[in-house]
């Protein structure tokens, strides 16, 4: 299968380790955002053709697919192109950074009759899934989740302390993961979403503390906080409240409420949420089917995150 990579940056760098370790796909093309990059990265994965011109990579021979991770805000402009191009397409979360974009893209899949895939790289972390084979199997039901995304960012750097060409955001980047998550694990969509931030960065412009509460119609609840202004530890931390156990999720390690730790190394093929994520869009494409994470599946998430962008005060 040749594809095409849009984005030299951080996660266009971990879309290729992932995709080095899956067989039958071959990255024909690199787009990327500035010659220079671009060409580094394209020598270090062995990539035959780099540009900076999207139409231009989808147009070499034999492309079926795309993998989108380009700034947010190109987002659903370039998913759209590529379905309209007649490929495939994965794009990096968030699928669109507002809900008329989101459905504008949903529409596009829709027309093209093309697979289109958001990367909600928590749906395939072996921690939350092996969660959600417990839930699926009723051997667990979520009646609480706290989750922290806590970084230390008061400049435009991305996740390898480089700048950035765009600004990152805590609602329609960060808390999506979480958003869609807990309506995934709970398989509802929230009735009641609502925010609070704090006051945004001078020089940025966005917030960089951020409160979210949510509630699905069977009574589970979530309480998310976000932070770019944590000087640590970083990332995200989920703690499931269930009614059989309590789990803590860091990445992909899973312990119970008394800090023992859950083996998860069997649940799928790698540990590698990536990797899984970019495995479940070949596979999606080879067999035909709406792949786990679809862009039709995660329209609920963008609902939910207008809603509470629509009460933030």
């Amino acid at each position: 299968m040749k594809i095409v990579m849009a984005g030299q940056g951080a996660f266009g760098i971990k879309h290729l380790e992932a995709i080095e370790k899956i067989d039958g796909v071959e990255v024909v093309s690199l787009a990327g955002g500035s010659p220079e990059s671009t060409k580094v990265v394209a020598e270090r994965f062995k990539i035959p053709h780099w540009t900076t011109d999207l139409a231009e990579a989808l147009a070499q021979p034999g492309v079926e697919a795309a993998i989108l991770a380009t700034p947010t805000g190109l987002h659903a402009a370039q998913s759209i192109q590529c379905l309209e191009a007649g490929k495939h397409v994965q794009v990096e979360i968030p699928m669109a950074d507002n809900l008329a974009d989101a459905q504008r893209l949903d529409a596009a899949q829709k027309k093209a009759g093309r697979i289109a895939m958001a990367g909600h790289t928590r749906r395939f972390n072996p921690s939350h899934q092996w969660i959600h084979k417990k839930i699926v199997a009723g051997e667990l039901k979520v009646q609480q989740m706290d989750v922290q995304t806590y970084f230390f960012r008061r400049t435009n750097m991305n996740a390898l302390g480089q700048a950035r060409s765009w600004t990152d955001h805590l609602l329609w980047h960060h808390a999506c993961h979480t958003v869609d998550l807990f309506q995934y694990q709970t398989g509802e969509t929230a009735s009641i979403a609502r925010g609070v931030q704090g006051p945004p960065h001078p020089e940025l412009g966005i917030a960089m503390d951020m409160s979210i509460q949510m509630k699905v119609p069977g009574g589970a609840i979530c309480t998310l906080s976000l932070s770019f202004n944590n000087d640590g530890p970083l990332g995200t931390f989920f703690r499931y409240i269930c009614d059989e156990g309590t789990y803590i999720a860091r990445y992909d390690d899973l312990v119970d409420g008394k800090e023992n730790p859950i083996d998860v190394s069997q649940v799928d093929v790698s540990m590698n949420g990536i990797e899984l994520q970019d495995r479940e869009f070949f596979a999606a494409i080879r067999e035909g089917r709406e792949p786990n994470a679809s862009v039709a599946q995660c329209l609920p998430a963008m609902e939910t995150l207008d809603k509470i962008e629509k009460s933030l005060g």
